[in-house]
């Protein structure tokens, strides 16, 4: 089965639109206040659809879950190849926010279920941070395809319709999952339950110190990182028309294959790197001596990357800043195995899916929150000319990092 979920994780980062996303937007006119608005209503759907997949799940099982989300995925390559104003792109974003909700916390729940079934509990970071290097693989593999997708046709639109070939191929996949990982399923919704369950959950997240400042550390970095993480596109972008117009290569080329070549190897590296990043986020725990003093170490390089993304976006010294960007990328992957790991200890087994739901809840809508926000502190940067325009997506997150920092020296680790 560990070939199964890994399979799936790696057919499931076949998204080969990823790398051009940002430039995809620009491209349709949309200003980075716009960009953020579409970020956030995506974290608008999936919140809202969060627990309904819950209850979809425990009705028509885990597997037959895990199809539907698939199906979704597919239906929004579609609407996202032939949006070309917003309300369909709108209609995009909705229909991947219902395979996001859908699939995130139930495959988990199918990984989970096969450690519980074989007496693997004790191997989840390890067994969640393989798989998870298999999704990141996956990406470096589909950057390389996007790459030639997008300079031969020498058009974004294509890379859509080519990620629903994997997909497809991951829908087969899951046909092969047993059925004892589906749970046992529920014949009715006993929706009493579900907010009982739900309210005594909150009670303890508010409650319990620990699991509180999981829930704030998760929206303090996780929500910055995934509002800010794809400005590195039009970074590159504007790197590589630079640098054809300063050595006079590619004259023969468009701006979008110019790009590609840049964005090609850069996404492979990040991702490649972030891949072995999740690996090894086991053994930096243990170097560090438990997780909280690895947290506290990983702030602190976090405070240093949002320092150095901060001063290289003002002046606007595009090396320094794609690395910033790059490093940030590979420390979320190593931040996210040893959070998930946090909360598992510190909630009970009989909560535990429905703690890392809210968590997954609340960086949303700190990302919803974030996005539109940042997105118009840039274009206010941008109309202004404050320096470079990204230099407030790195100021932000150095404040938090510092505040989390320092609050985390004032408090003995934990284990």
């Amino acid at each position: 089965m560990l070939f199964r979920f890994s399979l799936y994780g790696f057919l499931k980062n076949q998204r080969y639109f990823e790398p051009f996303l940002v430039l995809i937007f620009l491209e349709k006119g949309l200003s980075f206040f716009s960009i953020g608005l579409l970020i956030g209503f995506r974290e608008v759907a999936v919140n809202l659809l969060e627990i309904p997949s819950g209850a979809a799940a425990d009705l028509a099982g885990r597997r037959g879950v895990m199809i539907l989300s698939f199906c979704a995925y597919i239906a929004s390559f579609i609407a996202f190849g032939l949006a070309e104003n917003v309300p369909l792109l709108l209609l995009a974003m909705f229909l991947f926010a219902i395979g996001e909700s859908f699939r995130s916390g139930t495959h988990k729940a199918l990984i989970f279920a096969w450690l519980r079934l074989n007496g693997r509990e004790d191997e989840r970071t390890q067994v969640y941070g393989y798989t998870r290097s298999w999704s990141k693989y996956g990406s470096a593999l589909s950057v390389v395809l996007a790459a030639v997708f997008v300079y031969f046709s020498n058009s974004y639109t294509y890379v859509f319709y080519c990620s629903i070939v994997p997909y497809l191929l991951g829908l087969i996949n899951f046909f092969g999952y047993p059925k004892e990982l589906d749970g046992e399923r529920a014949k009715t919704v006993d929706w009493h339950a579900i907010f009982t369950h739900l309210k005594e959950t909150f009670r303890a997240l508010f409650t319990r110190a620990g699991l509180r400042r999981l829930v704030f550390e998760s929206m303090g970095f996780e929500g910055i990182f995934h509002s800010v993480k794809d400005y590195l596109q039009p970074v590159l972008k504007t790197l590589a028309i630079a640098l054809a117009a300063h050595w006079a290569i590619g004259a023969n080329m468009s701006d979008i294959q110019r790009t590609t070549l840049l964005v090609g190897p850069i996404y492979f590296a990040l991702y490649l790197l972030s891949g072995i990043a999740s690996r090894q986020a086991h053994r930096i725990v243990a170097k560090a001596g438990g997780e909280e003093v690895a947290t506290r170490y990983l702030w602190g390089g976090i405070a240093a990357l949002f320092a150095l993304l901060t001063v290289s976006a003002y002046y606007q010294h595009s090396l320094w800043l794609i690395g910033a960007f790059v490093l940030l990328h590979v420390v979320q992957n190593i931040w996210r195995p040893i959070l998930i790991s946090r909360f598992d200890t510190h909630s009970s087994e009989a909560q535990g899916a429905t703690v890392l739901s809210i968590e997954s809840q609340a960086r949303r809508a700190a990302t919803m929150i974030i996005a539109p926000a940042l997105g118009l502190a840039v274009d206010w940067v941008r109309a202004n000319e404050l320096g470079g325009p990204f230099w407030p997506v790195g100021l932000l997150g150095l404040l938090v990092a510092l505040a989390f920092l320092l609050t985390s020296l004032q408090t003995s680790p934990r284990n």
